[in-house]
């Protein structure tokens, strides 16, 4: 990772520097405004920023291959080479394997659930949801190939039919019963996390179901402690087994549920005002006590959780989108379904459950002096406090703000102020992508290297809606921008 950019001062620009500010439909403006009057936060306290581990990626890795080598070492130290000398002996050794290496991802899937800090600086949350996604799988098939493996071994080893022998094995050996109810609940799990199941299913059909999953866990352990090949032999390696199970738990435990816990009672945060920014688009303030000692930076988001009869058990991410101060968290939210829309008349005085802060797109992994935010619809809400906050001197901040309408730009008083103020650059790029007005893709890579020139020089920060990222990402990459320079995050529940 590359050492983050020092800038000299949070704010470069003096009051009475000015920025440019282009509009796509009516041509370029000046701004003249020497002070940034609608914005609060100018003349609230900075906080702390949060911890930065000494933590890479290279060490998680080396982690999780240690633990992988280990677990083949006991199995080998108890005897499962002898057991490929036969082909029902193969089969029984594979399904050992499997078995070994699906639990040990089945763990690792806990902690990638935890939102460990550690993780989260590393790699992202929506990196780390990609990754669940496909460890979860990976568990899965593992798990089915052991049911599947051992039975063809058994079956093998006395002379009979897999389906015989399967059904010996359920009705003769409860810690079995437990094992197939497990792994039944594990691939509901799966299924029901398949986008194509998941755009079906509700919010809450959809948590049910997840929650199902510490259930499978605690089944397969005890099919597991029973009958596991290192539990039944070896006390190392039961103690071993049964570290991993109390790391896993633990993580989760810490992160997950005491940590939100504790900080929602240090800070008992509740909904200050809520301020209409647009058709179908709310602000809501969060305040709440000492505020000034909650470490956040500016790209940051939070999962909040609206203690109300039909939002206490709904918890969604939500970015700041003003930069971080002692008086009040913002967060902007658009009316995109049954949630966000009840949001939309969310009573002042409403206490909120808050966990996090989490994201990396932030100015700590800035490698460069300059700066480039690209913008698509609500996704300006993380880029307006990054463009708030992030230092930088005049004419080394630029804002690409693509909406599809002018009833779609949000805060635009606000960005023309800080534009001002920062002596920044913003590109306001409205209008429908096929009209008239906007013939091609305004975000297409030749485009936005004709509207910022110098933008492999940059450091380019990326929040909208999903296509519009997918667009743009593939687009910096064709103009050769180092990943390293490139900063985004798509939000998941």
């Amino acid at each position: 990772m590359a050492a983050p950019y020092q800038a000299p001062a949070m704010y470069a620009s003096s009051s009475s520097s000015h920025g440019n500010v282009y509009d796509l439909m009516n041509g370029p403006t000046t701004i003249r405004n020497p002070a940034l009057a609608s914005v609060p936060t100018r003349k609230a306290r900075r906080v702390p920023v949060p911890r930065v581990w000494p933590v890479k990626a290279v060490d998680v890795y080396a982690v999780l291959g240690g633990n992988g080598v280990l677990i083949a070492a006991m199995w080998v130290r108890h005897g499962g080479l002898r057991l490929l000398a036969t082909p029902a002996g193969a089969f029984t050794a594979a399904g050992e394997i499997a078995a070994l290496y699906g639990t040990y991802l089945v763990l690792i899937q806990l902690i990638l659930m935890s939102r460990n800090p550690w993780l989260d600086q590393i790699f992202g949350q929506d990196r780390i949801t990609d990754a669940h996604r496909w460890v979860g799988f990976g568990a899965i098939w593992l798990l089915v190939g052991h049911a599947i493996l051992t039975t063809i071994g058994y079956a093998l080893g006395v002379g009979s039919s897999p389906v015989a022998e399967f059904v010996t094995l359920l009705s003769s050996y409860p810690y079995v019963l437990w094992s197939a109810v497990s792994l039944v609940l594990f691939i509901v799990v799966a299924f029901s996390s398949v986008r194509a199941a998941r755009r079906r299913a509700s919010y809450e059909t959809w948590y049910a179901i997840h929650l199902t999953t510490y259930l499978a866990i605690a089944l397969g352990f005890l099919h597991q402690l029973f009958v596991g090949s290192d539990f039944a032999t070896d006390l190392v390696a039961r103690l071993y087994w049964i570290a991993l199970y109390v790391i896993a738990f633990g993580t989760l435990a810490v992160f997950r549920f005491g940590g939100p816990l504790a900080l929602s009672r240090r800070h008992r945060f509740h909904v200050a005002n809520v301020v209409q920014e647009a058709p179908g688009v709310v602000s809501l303030y969060v305040t709440g006590r000492n505020l000034d000692k909650l470490p956040v930076r500016a790209g940051q988001w939070f999962r909040l959780r609206f203690l109300t009869r039909g939002g206490w058990y709904r918890a969604h991410p939500f970015s700041i989108s003003a930069a971080p101060n002692s008086k009040y968290l913002r967060f902007t939210i658009k009316d995109l379904g049954d949630y966000t829309g009840m949001l939309q008349r969310m009573k002042v005085g409403t206490p909120v459950f808050v966990e996090g802060p989490h994201g990396i797109m932030t100015g700590a992994n800035r490698t460069r002096a300059g700066v480039l935010l690209v913008a698509g619809g609500i996704g300006i809400t993380p880029l307006r406090a990054l463009l708030e906050e992030l230092p930088a001197s005049r004419g080394n901040l630029t804002l690409v703000y693509r909406a599809s309408g002018p009833d779609e730009v949000i805060f635009k008083s606000e960005i023309d102020e800080l534009a001002s103020l920062r002596g920044a650059t913003v590109h306001y790029l409205v209008g429908r992508r096929g009209s008239r007005e906007m013939p091609s893709d305004p975000l297409d890579p030749r485009a936005l290297r004709r509207l910022v020139p110098d933008i492999a020089d940059r450091d380019i920060y990326v929040c909208g809606p999903t296509g519009m990222m997918t667009r743009v990402l593939s687009g910096l990459r064709w103009l050769r921008i180092p990943d390293k320079q490139i900063h985004y995050e798509r939000f998941a529940l």
